[in-house]
């Protein structure tokens, strides 16, 4: 059975970008972070839908037509507030809601004559703004008048989100129940207070101003109006007229207020119909913002980013379009917040992918790195296969040239690269026959000539690379036995015409050689072979190189030699150049 694999850092990545914007998203939704931005979204789902007149609700409104026809300044004498609630009432209406107060006294006939109205009617109910700590009003003279003319007080009070938009009821306010819900027990259909939140209930509007349907007050005091837009109904009256500044912004009229009465007029049809717009459930919120928040980063395992975005994309489109559905169907889901952990994903899957890619490129180029020094070890021990003090020389040599690259101010990473190349300095010697590569003694002048063209063979096998440790290399196995006046081979380059790696390993690999036993001499003394390399300064090698390898030469010793004792002994000495 094959052992499981680890998570690649693009499954890693990715999952932390998922982990991370379904928390923000939750986080957000569990504190609301951004509620005007949540509302805005229910105002878009409001625009979007289509306008419903109601037909069991009407306002009458005291508009710009009644003030022109009446002739008569606000407020109203009450004996006109008197007739309209007759004429109402002669007329079918089952409950009056009256969005004006009523709460201080006027002249004795005119109160009389409203309170007599509305004795008479007897299904009545009365705004306030002005509620005591116990619930208690003034209107129509205080709760003793208000029982015995069958009359209710109500608060008119409607909560306004920050912006100043107007978009819940609640069920009362102080304990006074609110004008919304005490209309509806009126009209014998209460509503409970278990379907409000402690924010309030959301109020339906039927659509933006004008929806419900509106008559002027002076219409029907004249009586132009026909008794059937009013039997059975609940009428609202109340002042639209914008000198008396009684209008406010709605969710369907952020630029086009709607009236007080009409407002409260959407709030009495929510709470006749029992508050048909709930919010969806929290587990439903989680949901989606998991959904949404995960989507996109998860789905990038399988697939490319452009086609995880788009699967993303198409997602949070059905999503909102979901949204849409049910709240054209009674159901308020959330969107800002699901939307924002999708947002989050995706930018996430964006950013996780850019980092998965950089590291499974850098992991790509050290494995590449490690590829070519472990291809380099081992062309190093082929040549070792066929000559084992060669395969000694070649890691001595690789130490030399690293030491001495730092001697003269190359950066750490650069003097490694070239302890790596150097190894490859004698990869030509591959192709020289066994006769003369591993022959005891001198080399005749037939054989010397084979032996020189080891530079130009390994430079041969090592061109053509892009890689710059073989570029390097190779230039090492070309340019080795060049001499600084021009007297090496095998192209007779002279002084800066040699690379410089050509030229530290010409160094070092002098005074390896010297140094070591050969079939046809003995090994030299250190203090000798330094002599020897600081007689080669202008002739044989780099003046500059010469200075800084004595300068180096005495801290040597104790490194060559723990190389030559970590390999075994060789039992073959072949020649050398």
């Amino acid at each position: 059975m094959r052992p499981r694999a680890a998570s690649s850092p693009k499954t890693l990545a990715v999952t932390i970008a998922a982990v991370l914007a379904v928390a923000v998203g939750v986080v957000s939704y569990v504190t609301e972070a951004w509620p005007r931005l949540e509302n805005e979204t229910l105002d878009m789902r409001f625009g979007l839908r289509k306008p419903s007149r109601p037909s069991d609700v009407v306002v009458v409104a005291i508009d710009d037509k009644t003030f022109s026809e009446l002739r008569r300044q606000w407020p109203f004498p009450r004996s006109l507030h008197a007739a309209l609630i007759r004429r109402l009432h002669s007329e079918g209406a089952k409950t009056i809601v009256y969005d004006i107060q009523f709460t201080e006294p006027t002249a004795a006939a005119q109160d009389l004559a409203l309170y007599d109205a509305i004795a008479q009617t007897g299904r009545v109910v009365l705004a306030t703004t002005e509620v005591d700590a116990a619930g208690h009003t003034a209107v129509l003279g205080g709760d003793a008048s208000l029982r015995r003319a069958h009359a209710v007080a109500a608060a008119s009070n409607l909560p306004a989100d920050p912006g100043g938009v107007i978009r819940r009821y609640r069920y009362s306010q102080l304990g006074l129940k609110s004008l919304a819900v005490a209309a509806a027990q009126t009209d014998g259909r209460p509503i409970s207070a278990a379907h409000f939140a402690k924010t309030g209930a959301t109020i339906d509007f039927r659509g933006p101003p004008g929806t419900i349907p509106t008559l002027s007050f002076s219409d029907v005091l004249h009586g132009r109006i026909p008794a059937s837009a009013f039997a059975g109904k609940v009428i609202v009256v109340g002042v639209s007229a914008p000198t008396l500044q009684d209008v406010h912004p709605t969710p369907t009229a952020s630029s086009n207020p709607m009236s007080g009465p009409e407002i409260q007029a959407n709030a009495i049809w929510t709470a006749l119909h029992g508050n048909p717009l709930e919010p969806s459930p929290a587990w439903l919120a989680l949901l989606a913002i998991l959904l949404l928040g995960a989507v996109a980063p998860l789905a990038s395992v399988k697939l490319r980013v452009p086609l995880s975005a788009a699967l993303a994309l198409g997602l949070a489109g059905a999503y909102v379009l979901i949204a849409q559905l049910a709240f054209d169907s009674g159901v308020i889901l959330l969107v800002s917040y699901p939307l924002a952990a999708w947002a989050l994903g995706m930018v996430g899957m964006v950013a996780a992918n850019y980092v998965a890619a950089l590291v499974e490129r850098d992991a790509f180029s050290r494995q590449l790195s490690e590829s070519q020094l472990e291809l380099i070890q081992r062309m190093a021990h082929a040549v070792e296969f066929r000559d084992t003090e060669t395969g000694e020389h070649i890691q001595r040599i690789g130490v030399l040239c690293e030491r001495l690259a730092l001697e003269i101010g190359w950066q750490p990473s650069d003097a490694e690269t070239l302890r790596h190349a150097s190894a490859m300095h004698d990869i030509g010697k591959i192709g020289i026959p066994d006769r003369v590569l591993l022959k005891p003694g001198k080399l005749d002048a037939e054989e010397w000539e084979i032996i020189r063209r080891h530079p130009a063979t390994g430079g041969e096998i090592l061109s053509g690379s892009a890689s710059p440790l073989l570029q390097m290399a190779e230039a090492i196995a070309r340019t080795h036995h060049e001499r600084w006046d021009g007297s090496g081979y095998p192209a007779g380059l002279k002084g800066e015409q040699i690379p410089l790696v050509g030229c530290i390993c010409a160094v070092c690999d002098v005074y390896d050689a010297l140094l070591s036993k050969r079939s046809y001499k003995e090994s030299w003394q250190v203090e000798d072979t330094l002599a020897e390399i600081e007689r080669g300064s202008g002739s044989h090698f780099d003046p500059q190189l010469v200075v800084a390898f004595l300068r180096l030469a005495p801290s040597l010793t104790d490194e060559l030699d723990a190389v030559s004792a970590s390999r075994p002994a060789s039992t073959v000495e072949p020649a050398t150049a």
